[in-house]
């Protein structure tokens, strides 16, 4: 069985081009990952990344190495038999806490090296996330979850009840792993890109397979806003899915006035329009833009802030980022609350869609969450060693051992 013998961290950041990436608030974007890397005694190795925009990844790096240290010596089946309690022990070390607590730099490093504990299991075990994830007991699955401050929600008993619920109904959609996942194109009109652009983007968005599409909203003047989105609606057609995404730009009276003029075109959803941690601004704005309902998660770093978003009905799209989040494992305590207070599921991709490809076959097969879409951002894929497999719109479940977050820079000499 792989002992951990070393655990190094990279600072991977990466160029982006011609205005990609760009939105409402972050201009001239890199996009970038804290790579957390694995070594044991066998050679398998396992790789975990945290989503940054670039600058202060080095800081994200430094605090991997500072959470890593009581992970040296583990054997990863003895690691991963209670992962829960062992997280929970890092992220509440009394000296390092205080950095947080679940937050910032911190989280973020916790969620890169989380990640690479499931990557290093589903690899020594030479099956895909997925697959790791379905074959495993509900109390297993429970085991690897932190409860800590969920208990009023998600005590343990629920979280298993809720997957032994849905356990006599997965047959009927494992079909997913053959047809594949419907995508969603984000890169169809990032803010910077003119109308031609965007329109060229559209059309070949549709000719590529893809019925869903997102516009970046939130420029200075909200006409432009309205006109652009109007484009996307005439060029797209009207049985088109088309999300908008302001990026946390508006205040709340400032979201209620464009958001609400924004629905002319049938968004399916309106997302970030606010300040990430504004609760009762979300709850706000959910009742004011119905029936578009609000999506967050890209900036939603932690199961507590999830938690009191679902209890104030202050969300419709939940869109968890395993990246952002303290991993595979606190995502899944999100996706069986979502599944209690019967929110829809649909990732935000910082992995690229790498990791979540894995996790919304979980989603479905394993907690019934509706077939809906992933996000599809191609700009990174050339740096993966095994990029994700779309193809007429579709992600298709991927087969390699592992939870497809191998970065080429990131391999071992």
């Amino acid at each position: 069985m792989p002992t951990i013998t070393r655990v190094r961290a990279i600072d991977a950041r990466f160029d982006l081009h011609d205005g990609a990436g760009s939105d409402a608030i972050h201009t001239d974007p890199q996009y970038g990952y804290g790579v957390t890397i694995i070594e044991t005694d066998s050679g398998i190795e396992g790789s975990g990344i945290a989503y940054t925009l670039g600058g202060g990844t080095n800081l994200v790096c430094d605090a991997i190495e500072l959470l890593s240290e009581s992970l040296v010596g583990r054997e990863i089946e003895e690691l991963m038999a209670n992962f829960g309690q062992i997280q929970r022990e890092i992220a509440e070390e009394p000296r390092i806490r205080w950095l947080g607590p679940h937050k910032g730099v911190i989280h973020l490093a916790l969620s890169s090296l989380s990640n690479a504990c499931f990557d290093l299991w589903a690899k020594y075990r030479a099956i895909p996330l997925w697959k790791l994830l379905l074959e495993l007991p509900s109390e297993k699955l429970a085991d690897l979850v932190d409860f800590t401050y969920l208990e009023d929600v998600l005590p343990r008993e629920l979280f298993v009840s809720i997957l032994e619920d849905q356990r006599g109904s997965r047959t009927d959609r494992e079909p997913v792993l053959t047809s594949g996942y419907p995508g969603y194109d984000t890169s169809v009109g990032w803010i910077q890109y003119s109308d031609s652009v965007v329109r060229d983007n559209v059309k070949r968005a549709i000719e590529a397979g893809f019925t869903a599409m997102k516009l970046k909203v939130g420029l200075k003047n909200s006409d432009e806003d309205i006109r652009r989105a109007t484009l996307v609606r005439e060029t797209a057609g009207d049985d088109a899915t088309i999300m908008l995404d302001a990026n946390q730009i508006w205040s709340l009276p400032k979201a209620i006035e464009v958001g609400t003029r924004l629905n002319a075109i049938a968004p399916y959803w309106m997302e970030e329009p606010t300040e990430p941690d504004d609760i009762l601004a979300h709850q706000t704005l959910a009742k004011a833009l119905d029936p578009t309902p609000i999506a967050v998660g890209e900036a939603v770093s932690n199961r507590i802030l999830w938690k009191n978003f679902f209890q104030a009905n202050a969300v419709g799209i939940c869109q968890a980022d395993c990246t952002r989040l303290a991993g595979v494992s606190e995502y899944l305590a999100v996706s069986v609350m979502a599944k209690k207070f019967n929110v829809r599921v649909v990732p935000h991709v910082g992995d690229m869609g790498q990791i979540h490809q894995h996790l919304v076959f979980f989603n479905h097969i394993a907690l019934g969450h509706p077939k809906l879409f992933l996000e599809h951002i191609p700009h990174l894929r050339e740096h993966f060693v095994v990029p994700a497999n779309v193809s007429d719109g579709v992600y298709h479940a991927p087969q390699e051992p592992g939870c497809s977050t191998d970065l080429k820079m990131a391999q071992s000499p």
